[in-house]
């Protein structure tokens, strides 16, 4: 078992050396065609979508064509005839995706909505103008696709569809897609409709929205920025050359706070970006190597913040803390909002991931509020957040959204943007910043050491994990404490967590095979010390081993 190997490069401005090819990356995407025989090159939606490289013949124009035709086709069968909101990101692939998806989607006469003047869109702008458009709706609803690999490296390419609830499709809806794409691909395209992009572009039913006007004029409805304003806060913003790069400048005038963008500028290559821990760059807003820039200037500003390449992850910097674990900014945010969100219902619940921190668990029971447990994948909390059941929803990756003051919803999809100010609204009303605001959470329940290792595993094995019953696992304690629950289905909805979940009274893990790797990982926490977190994490592979072996 190890814990993640990290680079000499990591934290490190990005060399030229391991910088992307932007021209050779977009002629594969035109000329590598997908064979439908090779499992690599088909169709796949993960956690959030498609995703993949042009280089390798995982993400290319021909995928993006089928999975299109099939949106469509997925659209007609469920009677979907609203608009489609489409966005997409800074990453070098997204563009030339999203031309290839407007030419079908004009071919098949849908309603599509792009950003005016080609404006970058993150993905929570594209899930606000779908929850907006739908409120109050019985027919001519709207769904979207979002172009983006999120924080992934510069050599990747996604697509994602979110129905008409805003969010991320959930698995029924994204196997249905996914299977119709293969087909369209192992026909070499036979039966997917198409025009030319111009005469998309000119197409009566292709419009334009203007989505960072419609999603920054709103956000009073979720943010309290008089707090904000009023007590004087000097902030900062790195966009991480991402999708919301120039909504940031609109919200300091539009709310007349002092924020400063620390930098505006967009390359495909990202080559302002210091050095992910494996040696790759990827614009994670929750690493400290990646976040490095924003992290150096902590003291000049009273907080700070950033958000990955589609504004739907964030980052938060302190004075106090530099920048803080996702863990912890879920834990101070959760704490915030149910004390101070008056209008919220008395019987709405706190989402999160059976990986995340326990941490949640017991502010949860200080509130007095109810937990909504549910496996790995933002999609889980999308039909909670639409129907109102859930006010918050995080994930440990940070990855996170709420309910706007009035308690209705605000997006269906996770949030960056919203995250990060909220950390300012925290500054603001409670006179500390979000680090001081979780070492008083922790005095009060315990300061949790976690971390996450990974260890070697066959298909088979990982297939074995992923099926594995907690009737399978023989335990009765765990690093020296009484084991409490065994789960293989998440508490909250009871959909299977693709692994196992062992919770004992001082600490816990989960193991989940990767969806990419030959590996699986490990997740655990400890409320105890470092010592008994390296114990856990030792008996725990050692279950797993024994269970898969």
């Amino acid at each position: 078992m190890s814990a993640e190997k990290i680079s000499p490069l990591a934290g490190k401005p990005a060399p030229a050396s391991i910088l992307v090819d932007v021209a050779r990356l977009l002629a594969a995407y035109a000329d590598i065609h997908p064979d439908a025989s090779e499992p690599s090159q088909r169709v796949a939606f993960g956690t959030s979508g498609h995703r993949g490289s042009s280089l390798d013949g995982s993400f290319n124009e021909w995928h993006i064509l089928a999975i299109t035709q099939a949106i469509c086709d997925y659209r007609a069968g469920q009677s979907v005839d609203g608009p489609l909101y489409i966005g997409y990101d800074t990453h070098a692939l997204s563009k030339p995706a999203f031309k290839s998806a407007l030419e079908v989607l004009a071919a098949n006469g849908v309603t599509v909505l792009a950003s005016k003047g080609g404006e970058f869109t993150p993905t929570p702008a594209i899930s606000h103008a779908i929850v907006c458009h739908n409120r109050g709706r019985d027919s001519g609803r709207a769904d979207g696709i979002v172009v983006t690999p999120s924080h992934n490296p510069p050599d990747s390419g996604g697509f994602k569809y979110n129905p008409v609830n805003g969010g991320p499709a959930g698995t029924e809806v994204t196997g249905w897609i996914q299977n119709q794409a293969n087909q369209y691909l192992e026909k070499r395209l036979a039966g997917v409709k198409r025009v030319p992009f111009a005469q998309a572009c000119a197409a009566a039913t292709t419009r334009t929205h203007d989505y960072r006007d419609a999603f920054v004029s709103d956000l009073a409805s979720v943010i309290d920025f008089d707090a904000i304003r009023g007590a004087g806060l000097k902030l900062a913003v790195d966009p991480l050359g991402g999708a919301g790069v120039h909504y940031w400048s609109l919200i300091a005038e539009r709310y007349n706070i002092d924020l400063t963008v620390v930098s505006e500028e967009v390359d495909p290559r990202f080559a302002f970006m210091t050095v992910d821990w494996d040696g790759k760059i990827r614009m994670d807003p929750s690493s400290p190597y990646a976040m490095q820039r924003l992290i150096g200037l902590k003291d000049r500003y009273d907080v700070a913040f950033g958000c990955d390449t589609d504004h739907d992850r964030h980052g938060v910097v302190t004075r106090s803390s530099g920048l803080l674990t996702s863990n912890h900014y879920l834990t101070v945010m959760i704490d915030f909002l149910f004390r101070t969100r008056e209008r919220w219902p008395a019987d709405v619940a706190i989402g999160k991931t059976v990986v995340s921190t326990a941490l949640i668990d017991r502010v949860a029971e200080r509130l007095g509020r109810k937990l909504y447990e549910v496996p790995v994948g933002f999609k889980w909390f999308a039909p909670g957040l639409a129907d109102g059941s859930l006010a918050f929803a995080g994930e440990e990756s940070a990855g996170a959204t709420f309910l706007r003051r009035d308690g209705g919803a605000w997006t269906t999809d996770k949030d960056g943007i919203v995250p990060a100010l909220l950390s300012a609204e925290i500054t603001a009303r409670s006179g500390r910043d979000p680090g001081e605001c979780y070492r008083s959470i922790a005095d009060e329940f315990g300061s949790p050491c976690s971390d996450r290792v990974q260890a070697v595993a066959n298909a088979q094995q990982k297939q074995k994990l992923a099926k594995l019953s907690s009737d399978e696992i023989e335990l009765d304690s765990l690093a020296g404490s009484k084991v409490v629950h065994i789960l293989d289905k998440a508490p909250g909805n009871g959909a299977p967590i693709g692994g196992i979940k062992v919770i004992a009274e001082h600490g816990w893990f989960a193991a989940r095979p990767s969806g990419t790797e030959d590996i699986y990982k490990i997740y655990a926490e400890s409320f105890r010390d470092r010592q008994h977190l390296d114990a856990i994490l030792a008996e725990a592979q050692q279950v797993v081993d024994k269970a898969i072996s």
